[in-house]
């Protein structure tokens, strides 16, 4: 909650920018459910990289099985084991990149204790297990059952992300942790 001095509560001496600004007015005032749809905002974006770093690696691992660059999305050849692994992991870095930036800046109003080195690590961590639960539902329902990978995907991400949210504000961006 901001203060008369234009300080946030967490005590950092920063005014909200316009856009949480604004979403916090979609919110209706609802600072948890403002919190919420920036997470899934820079959530977002973090997949889009993931997503995009995901499909140039299973270009480059095998480009005969795509006409074009494109068809990686859509309509072209399914992926070896190696790539599908490889692919979801080299996304996934790239994007922890992106969403651990952004939820310093942009997400969570507390910042605990995110912006040091164990702050970083802990983040890591949690995101290496986010990943394992990933990678593992990649290769058990691609690789073994056989099912399309844009949908098992898009299904652990989803998955994922609830575990990343919960994860992230109770252990890293709590008062708690400072």
């Amino acid at each position: 909650m901001e203060t008369e001095e234009g300080k946030t509560q967490s005590g950092e001496g920063r005014r909200p920018n316009f856009l949480s600004r604004l979403i916090l007015k979609i919110c209706f005032g609802n600072r948890a459910l403002a919190e919420i749809l920036r997470f899934l905002i820079v959530g977002t974006l973090a997949t889009l990289v993931d997503f995009v770093v995901a499909g140039v690696t299973l270009y480059i691992f095998d480009p005969s099985l795509y006409p074009n660059f494109f068809n990686v999305f859509y309509g072209g050849g399914e992926a070896t084991v190696a790539a599908s692994c490889v692919s979801t992991g080299v996304g996934f870095v790239f994007g922890l990149f992106v969403n651990y930036l952004l939820s310093i800046i942009f997400v969570f109003d507390e910042k605990g204790n995110s912006k040091t080195g164990k702050g970083f690590v802990v983040f890591a961590l949690l995101s290496a297990v986010g990943l394992f639960i990933h990678v593992f539902g990649m290769w058990l329902f691609v690789d073994i059952v056989g099912w399309n990978y844009w949908i098992i995907k898009i299904m652990f991400t989803a998955i994922v992300l609830v575990y990343n949210y919960v994860t992230r504000k109770l252990i890293i961006f709590n008062k708690k942790q400072r």
